[in-house]
């Protein structure tokens, strides 16, 4: 049985309260990957599986029809991933980190380095909760390292609340946009 029922219109459950508003922020190329996304799925992944579904219809008993079944899942993706993209690039909240004026602070869309009390060194981007990828280094603005980060300064100790307990990271080093930014973060290892 499929879903239809799910109420995707709250966007912002997974954001703590503190972090509501800023839950909407998102970098040029950010909000640049939404559009697309949304464009794609618009342009060439709707009308591609609409035709799928017209010409799985047409062959006779639904019940039955894989590829008809397939489709409209399919289809109930697509539109639901449409109507989530829609609200959130109307409602998005565009911030160029290359405009920060106080490069020396961390704020949303800084490159950060620091070094754990393991003494290793990491280096992440704070970018928007949609825009969140580990695995590229890019961290979410309401991520616990983000959070620990935030307005803090190159030499400050600073206090991450980790599954196993807080630890304190050192910031080794704060880089906006347009400011010697490595071209890609280190990944971040799970905790």
């Amino acid at each position: 049985m499929h879903d239809d029922t799910h109420d995707d219109a709250n966007d912002e459950d997974d954001v703590p309260r503190r972090l509501e508003g800023v839950s909407r922020y998102v970098t040029p190329a950010g909000m640049a990957a939404m559009r697309a996304e949304l464009a794609f799925l618009l342009r060439d992944e709707r009308p591609r599986i609409v035709d799928i579904v017209s010409w799985a219809a047409g062959n006779g008993d639904r019940s039955e029809n894989g590829d008809y079944i397939y489709g409209k899942k399919r289809l109930r993706e697509i539109d639901r991933r449409v109507r989530f993209l829609t609200r959130r690039t109307e409602k998005a909240i565009v911030v160029d980190p290359a405009a920060q004026t106080q490069r020396d602070r961390v704020f949303f869309g800084a490159t950060v380095s620091y070094v754990t009390e393991a003494d290793e060194e990491r280096t992440v981007a704070i970018v928007g909760v949609d825009e969140a990828d580990l695995a590229a280094g890019q961290v979410s603005l309401a991520s616990p390292v983000a959070r620990a980060l935030l307005g803090g300064r190159v030499g400050d100790e600073v206090r991450l609340l980790t599954p196993a307990g807080p630890e304190m990271i050192e910031i080794l080093r704060i880089a906006y946009p347009g400011l010697d930014v490595p071209d890609r973060c280190a990944p971040v290892p799970a905790v």
